[in-house]
């Protein structure tokens, strides 16, 4: 799994080069994370620009990255599709992630907060 890892003014931007976040890469997915997370990373921008599907072990892994940076971490997501965006309104996890249109606009909202 290839993911592109940047930082901005504090903010790491992780894009994974996945068409479906499903149990097949979940997992790997998750660890990768964690790594970063590890090394003291705490506020988060998750491009989505290339994911096409996500199913409940990608939902979970994101529930589970949230936990893990505890209350001062922060993930913003951006650049998500419309089935992608549907799938986290019917699941209502829009609730709890909030999703912006770009790169841009999420690490401005993680700067801000």
């Amino acid at each position: 799994m290839q993911l592109d890892v940047n930082r901005q003014n504090g903010v790491i931007i992780i894009r994974p080069h996945l068409r479906r976040i499903d149990a097949s890469v979940a997992t790997e997915f998750k660890s990768k994370v964690i790594d970063l997370i590890a090394a003291g990373d705490e506020k988060i921008v998750i491009n989505l620009s290339d994911v096409d599907f996500i199913d409940s072990s990608g939902l979970g892994v994101l529930v589970l990255l949230l936990r893990k940076l505890g209350p001062d971490g922060k993930i913003r997501l951006c650049k998500v599709n419309e089935s992608v965006r549907s799938i986290f309104e019917l699941t209502r996890l829009d609730e709890v992630f909030d999703i912006h249109k770009t790169v841009e606009g999420a690490v401005e909202a993680l700067l801000a907060s």
